[in-house]
This record gives structure tokens, sequence and C-alpha cells, in this order.
């Protein structure tokens, strides 16, 4: 193993994402031959499946863990340093972010003695719960030897260890934060300066429209609590999904045409088969008009180009 590497998380219904990630951070890197790329799917870790159904703990509130929930990957986030042995360096993606840069410059930044570089959060979980953005991480390995994710998984059903304090990195010593661009984590904002793009509001992301949503919203709202009794309502008389609707259409059409023409290169180069992607489709795990959209969707241009300014020209 590389002293370098990214890790990509996911489960089954985020694999397409996934590969597509890969492919994003491969297509716009001259340092290939210097990192390697891990996709940690949920499924190759068995302590997820031996807690399916049981209650655990997330924001003050008991919720059954289903490992179909759209999200389930977000614990993995934590394995890179033990799975590179506490030695070297890694950066952590979920499978909706998609490098439009080289992600060696982060990689090899300088990290100013923190162990963790990231960036806060939007929004009121930025804002007022100072939540940082773990979505994105550069890790230090030697200095996170106390991140044993497996144990940590497992206290949130045992030992009431709350899931959102530990993704939101509240558990971690503030001292040993530091913080990168945001452009490095950017929220469903795909500009020049954009380095990854982070399409993070789930009910628009470009693959999914027009499915059903199998995402479970937060259930705490401090600055309205009458929100979240609703939820919760809404949960226990429909069940977890009831009532969600659908994935929209995303907002901005450049972010669509971007993660179609990733797609498309993946297609075409062999990464993803086009028998996978109607079986992802099938399951609803991908939009059911993808092979339309792709039909309509113009290749990207060559990297290291910025993929936004041909389309802004076209």
């Amino acid at each position: 193993m590389k002293n370098y590497g990214v890790f990509i998380q996911t489960n089954h219904k985020q694999i397409v994402g996934a590969i597509v990630a890969e492919h994003a951070l491969r297509r716009y890197s001259s340092h290939n031959d210097e990192f390697d790329v891990h996709v940690m799917d949920t499924r190759d870790y068995p302590f997820f499946r031996a807690r399916e159904g049981q209650y655990y703990m997330r924001d003050g509130v008991k919720r059954v863990w289903l490992n179909d929930d759209l999200q389930s990957f977000t614990p993995t986030r934590f394995m890179p340093p033990q799975l590179m042995g506490y030695q070297g360096r890694a950066v952590v993606i979920d499978p909706d972010i998609f490098a439009c840069t080289d992600i060696w410059e982060l990689l090899t930044r300088d990290m100013q003695d923190k162990a963790i570089m990231c960036r806060m959060r939007s929004g009121p979980k930025g804002f007022i719960d100072r939540c940082y953005a773990s979505s994105v991480m550069l890790l230090e390995n030697s200095r996170l030897t106390h991140w044993k994710p497996e144990d940590q998984f497992n206290a949130m059903f045992d030992a009431g260890y709350d899931y959102q304090p530990w993704i939101c990195l509240k558990n971690e010593d503030p001292e040993s934060i530091g913080f990168f661009e945001k452009e490095w984590n950017d929220f469903d904002t795909f500009s020049p300066a954009t380095r990854m793009l982070h399409t993070t509001r789930r009910k628009t992301q470009p693959w999914k429209t027009g499915l059903p949503v199998d995402w479970r919203p937060s259930e705490r709202f401090r600055l309205f609590p009458p929100a979240a009794w609703l939820l919760r309502a809404r949960r226990h008389l429909f069940g977890e999904y009831g009532l969600m609707g659908k994935y929209k259409a995303h907002p901005d059409q450049n972010q669509e045409r971007f993660f179609f023409g990733l797609l498309k290169e993946c297609i075409n180069e062999g990464r993803i088969s086009e028998a996978f992607l109607r079986e992802e489709m099938e399951r609803s795990h991908v939009r059911h008009d993808a092979f339309e959209v792709l039909e309509h969707t113009q290749d990207l241009p060559p990297a290291p180009a910025h993929p936004l300014s041909a389309q802004q020209a076209a």
C-alpha cells in the first residue's frame, strides 16, 4: 500500500456514484502512480450486517439501523487510518463527491500540524451546532490511532455512543482539526474555483431524479423543535420513507451534465457496463431514464481543463 490513499465510502445503493467518483479522481490527476484509490463498500464489512434492525443513538433519539438506507455508509469514513495501518495520509470522500482538479494537491498540502483537515457544515448544522463536514477529510493517520471504527460503531448500539457527535467530529480535540478551502468540498456549487463538487442535497442528486426517496432525515431541529415532532409522527404513522416523495431534478444543469459526462466515460472505458447500469436502474438505484440522458450528454473537455468552462461556452 502506498503512503497516500483516497477512500470512497459507499453502500449498494450508491455504488454507481462511487465508481464515477473514482474515475473523476483518476481523470484529473497527473500523479496517479503516487496514490491508491479504495472503494469502501459496507457489504465488505460484516459488522454492518450484524446490526441490521437494531436501535442505535442518533442525536439523542433512538433510531433503527437499516443497511438499506441511502447513507448507511457514513461510519466507514473513520476507517482509512486503520486500513492504512495508521501510517501515511488519506483523503476520504462520500460517493457523491466528484473531483474536477488534481487530488494530489490536497493529499500533499501542509497540514499545519493538524491531524484532520476539513470544512464546516453549512446551514444550522455548521453555524449553530458547529458541526464539521466529515464528508471530505484529509487525515494524518499516525495521529488518529484512537479511531477504532468497528468498536465505535458497536458502541452506538451498546453504550449510548451518539452517531451525530461522532459524524460531526465533536469527539475530537478541536486543536487537532484544521480547515481547507471550501472548494475542496463544494456543496452543490460548481464554479471555476471548485476543486471537488459535492452533490450534497440528497433530494437533487443527478442520478436519482424521479426515484422514491430512500434516505431518512434527522429528527432534531434546534431552531424549530415542532418540525422534529412532525417527522417522528410521519415515521411512526407511515414508515421510514413514508411521505418522503421523490428525488427532484438538480437545479444546476451544469452539475447534471458533469456527472453524466463522467458516467459516459465510465461506460466507454468499460468501468461500468451497460448491463450493470441497467441492473442498477431496475433496483431504483439509478434514475430510470439514465440512458436517455446519456444520449444527449456532450463529451467533457479533456482534463485538466475545468469542465464548467466548456459547458458555459457551449
